[in-house]
């Protein structure tokens, strides 16, 4: 909590309610999102990285650009685990990897 703690209170974004509790718990777990925002930026990032090496690495082997049934099996995890939103992410997921197909 101390990221937001030391803010003024121009500086915080408004939590929606006027309860000093209530305002003070949203804060906590604005914190919080904060901080697993950045953890997933990380991830997305490193994924990203690794996805790339793999891809050289196939291409430069003489493999194919994709594997399609491996993005199938990506796509099909992130929708069980997360529902249609899921496939979206999964998706973005992808591309991020691998960069413009055309």
């Amino acid at each position: 909590m101390s990221g937001e703690s030391n803010m003024s209170p121009e500086q915080r974004m408004s939590s929606g309610t006027d309860d000093p509790l209530s305002d003070a718990e949203i804060q906590a777990y604005r914190t919080e999102i904060n901080q697993l925002d950045q953890t997933i930026i990380d991830a997305v990032k490193r994924r990203s990285e690794i996805s790339a090496i793999i891809g050289r690495t196939r291409t430069a082997s003489g493999g194919t650009k994709l594997v399609y049934n491996r993005e199938t099996a990506i796509l099909n995890k992130f929708r069980d685990e997360l529902g249609h939103e899921g496939v979206a992410i999964a998706n973005s997921l992808l591309q991020l990897g691998r960069g413009r197909l055309g």
